[in-house]
């Protein structure tokens, strides 16, 4: 039914309203036309970790096909069907459009396989997991910085219920229902993906529509690239289509999904499916996972990426001297030129030392100059920022002469 969430919306009558729209530090312009959440969705396409989405994998890395999607095609897909689906209950699309498209932010290169091999990094030298949820709050709270009216270099400072979103949004989820949580709790709290729920039902549908938009994509996707050329039969029984009489394509996917969760959700049983909906989705994610994520063709990708990602890491690691990180990175400048300014430019933001705190720049500072746990941390995001195409440069000057 049409505006059925309509009470629970996110706006001034709700009682978690002033928890929402907190941010932690006063924004500079006070005349702005814009919502709280109009202001989060400008300052985050805006942003630099933004524009790097289009050149990190999805699923399949490197496509000659320009019709295969990348990341920021993927928060584009989300960002639509989030408003589709809360634009007809009744919810704040202006919310779920800001949640939309900062939901993957925190992507490593390289998808889910860069992410894996950062958190193994990530364990062995700092004893915590590295997870995109988690560094995509982290990126948005501490490490990405915009110009503000007097050019000084600031963060983001987005309100708690799009911080909420990011960190909240893990599409693996096995229960057919989803509510909202009404602690209002420190996001930092968060050790794992998916430990609480979102704060809003706005951030619910984000956290749904994550899974509608990239589970039929990726099926479009790989066959267009030919990987399921021997498993359409397969595919069609799943979908108890028809060869004849129905075509199989994203569209057809999507519509069912977003119509059957407006259909049986309600505040009483929360986001949900029919079972009949919820059990087809379960199958085609089992379906991609065996046929598509874990297929040979996959495989050599996910090799080349943790021989890239080892090398940056352990270059950057090695040069720690225990003493300053930029006296520690000064041996990089002759043989690793491009590494050594990038890397050189990222700590200059985020490092305590002399002059650090020039007018130019009113952000965080996160790290003590001798720690190397700090160092290490440091290293993460820096890589966690970088594009396919950057880490691949970045590889290619190391290993070569």
């Amino acid at each position: 039914m049409k505006n059925l969430l309509k009470e629970v919306c996110a706006n001034e009558n709700n009682n978690k309203w002033k928890n929402m729209i907190v941010r932690q530090l006063p924004l500079y312009r006070n005349d702005d036309i814009r919502s709280e959440f109009e202001r989060d969705y400008t300052r985050i396409i805006h942003s630099n970790s933004y524009r790097r989405l289009k050149h990190k994998t999805q699923v399949f890395f490197c496509p000659e096909n320009d019709h295969i999607c990348t990341r920021i095609e993927h928060v584009t897909h989300v960002e639509s069907i989030s408003y589709s689906i809360a634009n007809y209950l009744g919810l704040n699309t202006e919310l779920t459009k800001a949640i939309a498209v900062s939901h993957d932010l925190g992507h490593s290169p390289f998808g889910h396989m860069g992410e894996k091999i950062l958190s193994r990094f990530s364990q062995n030298d700092l004893g915590v997991p590295f997870w995109h949820e988690k560094n995509g709050l982290n990126l948005v709270d501490t490490i990405e910085l915009l110009e503000d009216n007097q050019r000084c270099k600031q963060n983001l400072n987005l309100t708690y219920a799009v911080r909420d979103g990011i960190i909240s949004h893990c599409g693996e989820i096995n229960e057919n229902s989803i509510k909202p949580r009404d602690e209002f709790i420190d996001l930092n709290d968060y050790t794992k993906p998916n430990q609480f729920a979102p704060y809003s039902w706005e951030a619910c549908v984000v956290k749904i529509a994550d899974k509608i938009s990239y589970i039929g994509r990726d099926i479009e996707d790989a066959i267009t690239l030919g990987i399921l050329d021997n498993h359409l039969d397969e595919l069609y029984e799943l979908l108890n289509y028809n060869r004849k009489d129905k075509k199989l394509n994203n569209s057809n996917i999507i519509h069912y999904l977003v119509a059957d969760l407006c259909e049986n959700s309600s505040p009483d049983k929360g986001l949900c499916f029919s079972s009949q909906a919820y059990d087809l989705l379960n199958k085609m994610k089992d379906f991609n996972y065996k046929n598509i994520y874990f297929s040979d063709r996959i495989k050599p990708s996910n090799r080349y990426f943790e021989v890239v990602l080892t090398e940056i890491y352990h270059t950057l690691k090695s040069c720690f001297d225990g003493k300053s990180a930029f006296s520690s990175i000064h041996s990089l400048q002759k043989f690793y030129p491009r590494l050594y300014d990038g890397f050189s430019n990222f700590l200059y933001c985020y490092y305590d030392y002399i002059n650090r705190k020039s007018s130019h720049y009113k952000n965080k500072i996160l790290f003590e100059n001798s720690s190397k746990s700090h160092f290490y941390q440091a290293i993460l995001f820096f890589i966690s920022g970088m594009t396919d195409n950057y880490a691949m440069k970045i590889y290619h000057e190391i290993i070569g002469f």
